[in-house]
């Protein structure tokens, strides 16, 4: 059932991350400065990124059941909304605060891909 969840979250994040990526190469253009629309596309790429990444994380849930499969998805997924959540609050609210909360789910996405990493290799006692 996990497998399905991550792989529904993909496919969620993929779906917005492609709406995302055109309102801000259409809409955002003309009304965002340089620099501005270039942190909101990269917080697109990261959650692109991602999108797929779920998508690997549900066939790994499937293949190497475990704890750290199902981690590495919930850790994108925290990673993601953190990570990309914030540069999109930045860039169209101009809320700067938010700019603490960028690095934690940097750090959330390197995790994540760490216990992908660690998955197939984990003990079964572990799973």
């Amino acid at each position: 059932m996990i497998d399905r969840v991550f792989f529904s979250l993909g496919c969620v994040l993929g779906f917005t991350g492609v709406g995302l990526g055109a309102f801000g190469a259409h809409a955002l253009k003309a009304r965002l400065a340089p620099e501005h629309l270039a942190t909101f596309e990269v917080g697109v790429r990261y959650q692109l990124i991602h999108a797929l990444a779920l998508l690997a994380v549900a066939w790994a849930c499937a293949h190497w059941p475990g704890r750290l499969a199902p981690a590495s998805g919930w850790l994108f997924v925290t990673g993601t909304l953190l990570f990309s959540g914030s540069l999109y609050a930045i860039t169209l609210g101009g809320v700067r605060g938010l700019g603490l909360v960028t690095p934690l789910g940097g750090v959330a996405l390197l995790l994540g891909w760490l216990c992908l990493l660690a998955a197939p290799w984990s003990p079964r006692r572990d799973r």
